[in-house]
């Protein structure tokens, strides 16, 4: 398989000292990838700003214009200095949304089979007129809606960030086009994401979350996948598969308490090209999302484009977590009756 990276340098432009979604993030992915050899191995493609019709398809007006005031006028931060804008931070976010969307033109047009593209500011916690939780455009909703501009019928977002992806859901949850799949740790931020959460009107039943409490791990979340996920992606059919891929349920992660691997988070990517090998053609784009374990974060982005590029499974840097994982296959039945999908005692 061919699979295409989209990176630029612009996107370390958007940082500040001392938070947890600053550039050494994206830099600790290049020099990993650098080590690595992959970039050898992969596409690079050159990423291209979102154009504001582009962004202005999930993004409202005011809220564009509020993003580029900030930025022009020296920055700003909110939500208790979570969020952050600096000077740089508009043109990275816009080029952060054309990236995903030229991932995924890319993938469409057969240029590559796979891609991920590699980018900050990140975006699923970013809904329609308001930036949160480090993200300022929801890049894989951008990229969504231009496939869906394309002429695509169905999109599936998958997103295994430890957090829920919040805005995401909110832009989708009335849209019967858009499948959004969420595995995220319970009671932390953003608070939402419970299994009743499953869409309104038109799109009721295409949203599907699957909220862990601490301790979970691999084991788990590769249920998760395999009992909720991969059905409810066969009844829906899409015809592109989106990711939001944060790597932030790492055992290692200071932000969270899930306990995932390396080849864990792994193993979810895999199961997801397979996913798109059976259900569409192959169309997968991966969009960067959380990580604050730097070493996680290089190791986790290494092995997950081995597996785009359909190499064998590397050895884990990292290991095990030094304590024991635990099942939640309580929630799992939930999830799986409440969206008419079979026991999970028969899968």
């Amino acid at each position: 398989m061919t699979t295409a990276i989209l990176y630029d340098p612009l996107f370390l432009a958007h940082t500040l000292a001392g938070h947890p979604e600053n550039r050494e993030r994206l830099e600790s992915i290049i020099t990993a990838l650098d080590k690595s050899g992959l970039r050898d191995r992969t596409i690079a493609i050159p990423p291209r700003p979102a154009s504001r019709e582009e962004v202005g398809r999930v993004h409202s007006p005011a809220y564009i214009d509020l993003i580029r005031h900030l930025a022009e006028s020296g920055g700003d931060t909110w939500d208790g200095g979570e969020t952050y804008v600096v000077r740089a931070s508009y043109d990275a976010a816009v080029l952060a949304a054309g990236a995903a969307i030229r991932a995924v033109e890319a993938v469409l047009a057969g240029e590559a089979d796979n891609a991920f593209a590699l980018v900050r500011p990140p975006g699923h916690h970013a809904s329609a007129g308001a930036g949160e939780g480090f993200c300022l455009f929801n890049n894989v909703a951008i990229a969504a809606r231009a496939a869906l501009a394309a002429g695509l019928e169905r999109v599936l977002i998958a997103d295994f960030d430890l957090h829920h992806g919040n805005g995401t859901q909110a832009i989708f949850y009335d849209d019967p086009a858009v499948l959004y799949f969420s595995t995220h740790q319970w009671g932390i931020y953003p608070g939402t994401g419970w299994v009743t959460e499953t869409g309104h009107g038109p799109g009721l039943g295409t949203t599907v979350n699957v909220p862990f409490s601490a301790g979970v791990g691999d084991s788990a979340l590769a249920a998760a996948f395999d009992a909720v996920l991969a059905p409810i992606a066969r009844r829906f059919r899409p015809e592109l598969i989106l990711v939001s891929a944060g790597f932030d349920a790492h055992w290692s992660d200071p932000l969270g308490s899930l306990l995932a691997t390396i080849t864990g988070l792994t193993g979810l990517v895999r199961r997801l090209v397979a996913l798109a090998g059976e259900l569409c053609a192959g169309r997968l784009v991966l969009s960067l999302e959380g990580g604050y374990s730097l070493d996680a974060l290089g190791a986790g982005v290494c092995a997950s484009i081995r597996a785009l590029l359909g190499e064998a499974e590397a050895d884990d840097p990292l290991g095990p977590p030094p304590w024991p994982e635990r099942r939640d296959d309580a929630l799992l039945a939930r999830v799986c009756q409440i969206h008419g999908l079979p026991p999970l005692k028969s899968l």
